[in-house]
């Protein structure tokens, strides 16, 4: 499938034609799709090709290595989280991955940094947690440029998420599926979900697999072209928009016999603001013909809901 592409350049920089155009290709995707294909997004090729390399140097660890950096306590929130404990809303059946989380670091003193546990250090890859922390900041900024545009499309101030996203509680997650070696008894390797934050930023990941459910019900396979990130909404800003932008639906399939050798690697970014951020539905998506459909929950309120019902806590 072929998803909306934007060049962030031409907000961040461009003249104030090019700025609302970009406005208005992205808000429209999101209210229809979405999902985008984002270039021009400030994380260096080189930065990308590094993070895969020490991702897979720690997925290549033996399997009690890893182990040891998962912390029980942390809901997979920090850390390791081993092959089969998570499943997606509504499934009891467990994704056929594993993964690592990273969350934010915070530096300037803000008192929310004890509010958030201490990112794990792996010693095996030295290399790997700095690669982490550089790759969070870079997805952390091309998100904060992309929830700008977002409320310049909803008639906000264009800082409206700036104070709610700054030291948020986003989480760079590093994803292994590993290769299939016998009959699985599902074709899924992530079952379908909707992320829980606002957005999710992806670097195109080692192998194909991402679908995406259309409005009519299609599963559509979606891969970004080197140089582009795809970045989607989640159901924190479907809430909050009161359904007017899309949490679309996806998941991720399991390759054809011949390919079931080859091991699958993803990084999605996902972009969380403060857990304090109130996700009430904002009065100008309420209308008579769109009345409110969520209570007033917190991010944090609603964070805590979505991890106990995938497996998590």
């Amino acid at each position: 499938m072929n998803i909306p592409v934007v060049d962030l350049d031409l907000f961040t920089n461009g003249t104030p034609e090019e700025k609302r155009e970009f406005v208005n290709i992205l808000g429209k995707a999101y209210e229809e799709v979405g999902f985008v294909a984002v270039k021009n997004h400030g994380i260096s090729d080189e930065l990308i090709a590094d993070l895969y390399k020490y991702v897979q140097g720690f997925f290549s660890l033996p399997v009690a290595t890893k182990a040891k950096y998962e912390i029980p306590g942390l809901a997979g929130q920090r850390g390791y989280t081993s092959f089969g404990k998570e499943h997606a809303k509504g499934y009891d059946a467990p994704d056929l991955k594993e993964f690592f989380q990273f969350g934010q670091t915070v530096t300037d003193g803000d008192p929310i940094k004890d509010d958030y546990p201490d990112n794990i250090v792996v010693d095996e890859v030295p290399e790997f947690t700095p690669a982490m922390i550089k790759a969070y900041k870079g997805f952390e900024n091309a998100g904060k440029s992309l929830l700008s545009a977002i409320a310049i499309f909803l008639n906000l101030d264009e800082k409206f998420f700036d104070t709610q996203v700054h030291n948020g509680n986003s989480i760079l997650r590093a994803i292994y599926y590993p290769p299939i070696t016998s009959e699985p008894l599902s074709a899924i390797r992530a079952e379908q979900h909707e992320d829980i934050n606002l957005i999710t930023l992806l670097v195109g990941a080692s192998a194909d697999g991402l679908e995406i459910l259309t409005i009519d019900g299609q599963w559509i396979p979606v891969t970004s072209l080197p140089e582009q990130i795809v970045v989607n909404v989640g159901d924190m800003l479907q809430r909050l928009t009161n359904n007017r932008l899309k949490s679309t639906t996806h998941r991720v399939v399991n390759p054809p016999k011949e390919k079931w050798a080859t091991p699958r690697y993803s990084i999605p970014f996902f972009l969380h603001p403060r857990m304090s951020m109130s996700l009430a539905c904002l009065d100008s998506c309420i209308s008579p013909a769109n009345p409110k459909a969520y209570q007033d929950y917190t991010a944090g309120e609603y964070l805590d809901e979505r991890l106990r019902e995938i497996g998590l806590k």
